[in-house]
């Protein structure tokens, strides 16, 4: 159980992510995908691999976490952005954002089967609440889904990978630092997905430095707050809080990106979105635990006030 002062960091992480969504579109619009990706993926990790070598956490993970750092990397970094670039391309943006939206139902599905986490009522209602929030956001938002197509295919692998490298994650951090694994994850991930992407996209690097002021200040943007610290926040917090339980506050990233996506490109907020909100806000508070919290603080109190009659006697 995290404690409301984890919900609020999470809050702003997912505020991090959220305008991430735009801020990467800009990116994209002016240069290749994957290999860009890789190159802001691979700074992220240097900043981490920094500040933790200022705070004097660094060390050589043993083979076992090895494990855990290839899987997850590959999971998490190579398999999530490359099926996502890849599968942007070719179907609708409701197609793609309803199969996101799934993350967090899929996590806490992956944690039930493969970590035997059976969530209360109240945490699956969450769940329900936010998914239909999001689904509320992305069906009144375009014409509807129109199919499903390779496109498709390729986002749900993209959610599904994202979705299992937090069980992985949750496994890795019970040993290594959350945020030393992240380091490792994401250097690891990068350099994979670049490799990948001088395949995918010879000549990637040609006049990739001749991109405009504001979108190298995208790109750090992107890296140091959503990649680097984002992350290695909300890693951190799945050892705390449980894999399902995080995913939760997912939800939350997809209205702070179209908030972002009002600030940065210019787009419109409409009542739907409103009415997403309240779905997602909703589904935050009883996913995450906030609502049983506060719902036992009452008989915790009377049990405490019990115990201190008993020992005044």
């Amino acid at each position: 159980m995290g404690t409301i002062r984890t919900y609020i960091i999470m809050t702003i992480i997912m505020l991090f992510f959220g305008f991430n969504v735009p801020i990467n579109k800009i990116l994209v619009e002016n240069l290749p995908p994957l290999t860009i990706t890789s190159l802001r993926v691979f700074t992220a990790g240097i900043i981490v691999f920094a500040m933790l070598g200022f705070m004097k956490k660094l060390r050589k993970p043993g083979i076992k976490e090895w494990a855990y750092i290839i899987f997850g990397g590959l999971l998490y970094i190579v398999g999530h952005h490359f099926y996502l670039s890849t599968g942007l391309r070719e179907t609708t943006a409701t197609n793609a954002g309803l199969i996101l939206g799934m993350g967090p139902l899929l996590t806490a599905i992956l944690s039930t089967m493969l970590l035997g986490k059976i969530p209360t009522f109240i945490k699956g209602l969450g769940f329900l609440l936010g998914s239909v929030g999001v689904l509320f956001i992305v069906f009144s938002g375009d014409r509807g889904l129109s199919g499903f197509s390779i496109g498709d295919i390729y986002i749900f692998l993209s959610i599904l990978s994202q979705a299992l490298s937090f069980i992985v994650i949750s496994k890795a951090a019970k040993t290594l630092d959350p945020r030393l694994l992240t380091g490792y994850m994401l250097v690891f991930g990068s350099i994979i997905l670049f490799f990948i992407s001088l395949w995918r996209e010879p000549g990637g690097l040609e006049g990739i430095f001749h991109a405009p002021l504001y979108v190298w200040v995208a790109f750090f943007t992107s890296a140091v707050f959503s990649t680097a610290i984002g992350q290695m926040v909300y890693n951190s917090v799945i050892k705390k809080i449980g894999p399902a339980e995080a995913s939760v506050f997912l939800n939350l990233s997809t209205f702070f990106s179209l908030v972002g996506s009002v600030m940065l490109l210019g787009e419109t907020i409409q009542m739907y979105h409103l009415v997403g909100l309240l779905f997602i806000v909703a589904g935050v508070l009883c996913g995450s635990g906030t609502i049983e919290e506060l719902m036992q603080r009452p008989f915790q109190r009377m049990n405490m006030s019990e115990q201190q009659e008993v020992r005044d006697e």
